[in-house]
């Protein structure tokens, strides 16, 4: 498969390229709308990335210009953060879909095979010939059960006969088709070497005859299947090895990234201090603009999601014609450096929650899956009891969907994660009719429920009300990663608060002297914060004031615990900005449930 990449950013697209590489696809970069426009002309491409603020001609003008010229290939659109009017025009120019900056790599991927799926309806998900299987989604190819260690060129050559069964192939189609544009052609012997390694790999697994023949004069094709019978495979499971792989590619992007973007950081500093002092100039401003932008839109991708939106706040500020005070120099200033501190940190996940559906009834787990894709939920995929622990265990996944029906002893994986630490949530599906045998159906609801699972649902139902009963248990999974702050200068106040939300399962940062207020909250970035009014040094009144004057925290929930709710400390704290009051007296029951509805609407 053969995809062009139009993205401005270098970093963000040699990043996406080598990962996609990773995954045998052949990528071609173009670094503006035009240059993209040119390699379509000469290349033949099964889908597009295409971001949408591109110089020279930007990527809904090249979308409809592709369209236009009757060009069918898929495009899949990359949009910055927010801007729906975008994702509109691009897909009424003809996208097919889009994904927003900035995006998770295996979101991408998975996105990508998706709408390969969608366009190649023709096309079988697993190419089959004979006892020969090539799987595109884990570039898995097995011979009679029988593994083959592929190199990325031989699976593509591979896959480009399976796809192609009837064609011969020239040495200069082969290139075109599985050599990217920007690299030099290989040599004739190189093809050759190639394709040789390929058949003796298939040999060695035990194929009677070459399946690659050669056409002398022409090129080469798919022998015929004379001495073959086709052989039907059950599906394979998800390939643990080709997942590790890619999360090692991620890692290792990550790291290219995060040693090179020191120079975009230097041209917004040097910008920053060329406003402070009124000699920035439009050239430099517009360099400082787009260098803001890219980091908007890539820096979550490589980990960093405060830094994307660190990044939005500079490019706003850059963005604006008006003039620019004293004071938002002084708070771009403050932006770069909670950027740089963002970008010396260790870089954090940012994966889309992860189902796993343990079902071998594929007409119910394709439907799930094609609704899923409409969702930021990503979905895995296992047909039995002994390949979901593997999963579990390898990629620990945010909730299960479970096939009551799959296996005898299913409940007891119910037990197995609903006792293990963190739990992970199991909501389950039959097809079983509960409602014709009330005492049975009764009794199985039971059973589930003393196992731990946390949802009853029929196989009868929608796919989207299905995923709805997930996200809501996702929803509630939320709460406990909760990040809660308390600044507090009383211990016992401090142990009260620490045993009920401990217990809950909430992460918190407790600080007893208010002077380090400011670093703490930066660094631990929290999702509630919780005051003392009367404080040495500080006082919480005056904390609140800071955090309600500051830009980037402003929004953020502050709750006062009080020694009594009487006078006009009360009538002070809300007209400061405080979310919520409450007494120190409190029951617990009444502090968690304050706190559990802050955390719920986060």
């Amino acid at each position: 498969m053969r995809i062009l990449l139009v993205e401005d950013d270098d970093l963000l697209a040699q990043a996406v390229a080598r990962y996609l590489t990773k995954q045998n696809y052949v990528v071609d970069i173009a670094a503006d709308g035009e240059a993209g426009w040119e390699l379509v002309n000469v290349c033949n491409y099964d889908l597009i990335l295409l971001d949408i603020v591109l110089p020279k001609l930007d990527g809904i003008s090249l979308c409809r210009q592709l369209r236009q010229s009757g060009y069918q290939m898929l495009i899949l659109l990359l949009t910055a953060k927010e801007t729906k009017t975008d994702k509109v025009i691009g897909l009424d120019a003809g996208a097919d879909d889009y994904v927003v900056k900035p995006f998770d790599f295996q979101e991408l991927s998975a996105r990508i095979r998706a709408l390969l799926r969608r366009g190649n309806t023709s096309l079988p998900p697993v190419l089959e010939w004979g006892a020969l299987r090539l799987d595109p989604s884990t570039c898995e190819v097995t011979y009679a059960d029988i593994s083959l260690n592929l190199t990325a060129k031989e699976f593509s050559l591979l896959d480009l006969f399976l796809r192609n069964n009837q064609r011969i192939f020239s040495r200069s189609a082969i290139v075109d088709q599985l050599w990217s544009a920007e690299k030099d052609p290989p040599e004739e012997n190189t093809i050759k070497s190639h394709i040789k390694s390929l058949r003796q790999k298939l040999k060695a697994a035990g194929a009677n005859y070459d399946f690659i023949e050669t056409i002398y004069g022409m090129g080469y094709r798919l022998k015929a299947l004379d001495r073959e019978q086709s052989c039907p495979k059950p599906e394979p499971e998800i390939d643990l090895k080709q997942q590790q792989i890619l999360l090692t590619a991620i890692s290792q992007e990550r790291e290219n990234f995060t040693a090179k973007v020191g120079s975009r950081i230097a041209v917004l500093k040097l910008a920053a201090d060329a406003l402070r002092k009124g000699t920035l100039d439009a050239q430099l401003r517009q360099k400082a603009e787009q260098e803001a932008h890219k980091l908007a839109g890539s820096l979550g991708s490589f980990g960093f999601p405060k830094g994307s939106l660190l990044a939005n706040e500079i490019e706003d500020l850059f963005q604006t014609k008006k003039f620019i005070s004293q004071a938002k120099c002084f708070y771009l200033d403050k932006l770069l450096m909670e950027l740089q501190r963002e970008l010396e940190k260790s870089p954090v996940e940012q994966t889309q929650n992860l189902l796993l559906v343990i079902s071998n009834d594929q007409q119910v787990v394709e439907e799930l899956r094609n609704e899923a894709e409409n969702q930021e939920l990503q979905v895995k995929i296992a047909t039995n009891i002994a390949t979901a622990r593997s999963i579990i265990i390898s990629l620990n996944p945010d909730v299960v969907l479970l096939d009551l029906d799959i296996e005898k002893d299913s409940l007891k994986l119910i037990t197995e994660l609903s006792q293990q630490t963190p739990q992970i949530p199991v909501l389950v599906f039959t097809e079983r009719n509960n409602f014709s045998d009330a005492c049975g159906g009764l009794r199985l609801r039971l059973e589930v429920a003393r196992s731990g699972g946390r949802g009853f649902l029929q196989k009868s139902m929608p796919p989207n009300e299905i995923l709805e009963s997930v996200a809501q248990v996702l929803q509630q999974t939320r709460i406990t990663k909760a990040r809660i702050m308390i600044v507090d200068d009383d211990p016992q106040t401090l142990i009260v608060i620490q045993q009920s939300l401990e217990a809950l399962g909430l992460t918190l940062k407790i600080l007893e002297d208010p002077r380090y207020f400011w670093d703490t909250l930066t660094e631990f970035s929290p999702d509630l914060l919780i005051l003392d009014v009367e404080m040495p040094h500080i006082n919480g009144i005056e904390l609140c004031q800071v955090v309600r004057n500051d830009p980037y925290w402003k929004f953020l929930p502050v709750l006062f615990l009080v020694d009594n709710l009487l006078g006009d400390i009360v009538e002070q704290i809300f007209a400061l900005g405080a979310n919520a009051c409450l007494s120190k007296a409190a029951k617990k029951s009444q502090l968690i449930t304050c706190i559990l509805n802050f955390v719920k609407r986060r």
